[in-house]
């Protein structure tokens, strides 16, 4: 006999619906997500596995997710993780109650129905939240450092971009500052900017060093710090996202799983291809498209690449941004063969060879004489 249990997760209460397999007793309950709540749901199914059930559950892909999982597979039942993108019976039920989303869960766990999210390993997650962590400490950065330059252009005086990079240059400011009272309490005004960035700043750095040690001996960001121009946290954002690259059958699964593929609208004898769907994570894309301005951004030893070639050529009469999008999904394929056959990028395999160029070529000379 089976038992499906369908779990409405929230962050302070979860909802559940026991479902035998004969229906014969279909029973709901309500738990709070601290500890007397797990154990209280724990017993329950430890009851219904004394009787003879065989005990799964299913949960909506939710910030907890993984916490509640984790929970549920130490006591030896297995979790469902629903894609709630592909999974659209819950969010368009007219009857939308959390007891009612939990019977939904359980039925269509029954049938074994349910698209399934695929959390990734526990090391990939905890150098996303490393990343993530450091994305808001960079982020606070930025917005001190505009702050600093509205200030002191608000007391006439005008800085460049990078010019508050140097913990040097930002105190000759600050003495500046003080040294002359045309500029009144400018620096009583600027010295706890400059206090705060120094603060985040060192986490900043901070966190880079943990996650260097982190990845320290991580052969797949090893191999995607040999392409020219990617650096620890453009490797380890793809390392944390891309986890197992063994999951995706193909280049185009990949590219696809990104966001970088064109979403396809096909009906009888009509095809449209539009922009890319975007589907994927966003840091993933981000990351596709920092490897190409690194690329871009060394000239001088990925300019005879063939890709770069390319790129070049398309963003004259196609723009940077769609050019940058385009050499990101190419650059994706190679990315998957280095991860796939655990080989470091080669540069002689970028560069024309003698028959490809007879062959461009010999297809110029056809077109000339046509």
């Amino acid at each position: 006999m089976k038992m499906s249990i369908g779990v409405d997760l929230h962050k302070s209460q979860f909802t559940v619906c026991f479902l035998p397999e004969n229906r014969r007793t279909v029973e709901t309950g309500l738990y709070p997500t601290k500890e007397i709540g797990y154990e209280e749901f724990l017993g329950k199914c430890g009851e219904y596995q004394e009787k003879g059930y065989e005990v799964r559950a299913a949960v909506e892909s939710t910030g907890n997710a993984r916490y509640f999982r984790n929970r549920m597979l130490s006591a030896g039942i297995d979790v469902t993780v629903v894609n709630t993108l592909k999974f659209k019976v819950v969010n368009e039920s007219v009857k939308k109650t959390d007891k009612h989303d939990a019977r939904t869960l359980a039925e269509f766990l029954e049938k074994d129905m349910l698209p399934e999210s695929r959390l990734c390993s526990q090391t990939s997650e905890d150098i996303r939240r490393v990343l993530k962590t450091r994305a808001i400490a960079v982020k606070a950065v930025v917005g001190i450092k505009n702050q600093i330059h509205g200030l002191l252009l608000g007391y006439g005086i005008e800085t460049k971009r990078g010019q508050l990079q140097s913990k040097k240059e930002r105190q000759r400011i600050l003495s500046g500052l003080v040294d002359h009272s045309v500029y009144g309490s400018a620096a009583e005004a600027i010295k706890p900017l400059f206090d705060t960035l120094d603060q985040f700043s060192a986490q900043v750095k901070k966190l880079e060093k943990v996650l260097e040690s982190m990845v320290a001996e991580d052969k797949e960001v090893e191999l995607l710090q040999t392409i020219p121009g990617v650096g620890l946290i453009t490797a380890a954002t793809l390392r944390a996202f891309i986890d197992d690259i063994n999951r995706y059958s193909s280049p185009k699964k990949f590219a696809s799983h990104m966001g970088l593929a064109p979403w396809v609208q096909n009906s009888n004898e009509t095809i449209h291809h539009g922009h890319i769907t975007k589907r994927g994570p966003k840091d993933m894309r981000t990351a596709m498209v920092q490897c190409v301005l690194g690329m871009v951004r060394n000239k001088r030893t990925t300019g005879g690449y063939r890709i770069m070639t390319r790129y070049r050529l398309m963003k004259t009469h196609k723009g940077s941004g769609k050019s940058i999008i385009a050499t990101a999904r190419k650059l994706s394929t190679i990315i998957y063969m280095m991860l796939k056959n655990g080989e470091p990028f080669d540069p002689l395999r970028m560069e024309y060879s003698q028959k490809y160029l007879n062959m461009h070529a010999a297809a110029f000379e056809a077109a000339k004489a046509g």
